[in-house]
């Protein structure tokens, strides 16, 4: 239903000189469900999530969030409106707690400058959202642990307690599996899994297992455009989905 559709582009391309990287492609996130893009590397994934969240402008196209018209927002516009990301590298503060970088992003979504008498770090309201924040990522025995000696996947974690630390009504996630051993890997689709009711997710993920396990619906992209959009199924029987990603002839 329309009202369910959280985030949309329309038509959005993006050209670095005379590169298309992403193609007159539209999208459509809806509330409750992951929506994983695939694609080989270079295919323009990670370039639509900068597009959808505003890190790089449009060359063409329009992007919705929660039915506004947000095309000309910056990013942090968009971030204090619910719409959370992801990067594939990792943008943790190393020497801060697992609980400070949780209350730096709470911090950042609820900024209170008029408070210029209080210590940030005493705010009870941003301790309070980054403590939840916290908890729903699995790591509230990690709270006093610096953020640069816990495991690649606790990091990854973290990562995601951030994103939920600014109450997003929609998450772009690029590549949170990356680097992950299976285990951890369960944990984290355990963990979307938990965070699915009342988000909009996009996963870009190379992890197909995992995609196939998490999505609700999946995209497929190459050299910047769409070759097939659907559910599991659908993507599983495609002919031009088997050539052109998996490498398979038929």
């Amino acid at each position: 239903m329309a009202n369910d559709v959280l985030l949309r582009g329309y038509d959005i391309t993006h050209r670095w000189g005379g590169l298309v990287a992403v193609n007159k492609m539209s999208i459509e996130i809806e509330k409750n469900t992951v929506h994983a893009v695939i694609g080989t590397n270079g295919a323009g994934k990670s370039t639509l999530i900068n597009l959808l969240s505003g890190e790089i402008p449009l060359s063409e196209g329009k992007v919705e969030l929660l039915g506004e018209d947000v095309t000309d927002w910056t990013q942090p516009k968009r971030a204090r409106a619910g719409l959370g990301r992801s990067y594939q590298r990792s943008t943790i503060y190393p020497s801060f707690t697992v609980l400070e970088n949780c209350r730096l992003a709470a911090q950042a979504a609820v900024q209170k400058p008029w408070f210029w008498w209080q210590r940030a770090d005493k705010c009870s309201e941003s301790l309070e959202t980054a403590r939840a924040a916290a908890h729903k990522a699995g790591l509230d025995a990690l709270l006093d642990r610096t953020a640069g000696v816990i495991s690649h996947g606790q990091q990854k974690q973290l990562e995601l307690a951030m994103c939920i630390a600014i109450s997003p009504k929609v998450l772009l996630l690029d590549e949170p599996l990356a680097g992950m051993g299976a285990e951890e890997t369960d944990r984290m689709l355990e963990l979307l899994a938990e965070l699915r009711p009342n988000l909009a997710i996009l996963l870009v993920e190379h992890d197909m297992a995992a995609v196939f396990h998490i999505a609700d619906r999946i995209t497929v992209m190459v050299n910047g455009a769409v070759i097939a959009s659907g559910d599991k199924d659908t993507i599983r029987s495609s002919d031009e989905v088997r050539e052109a990603y998996l490498g398979e002839r038929h």
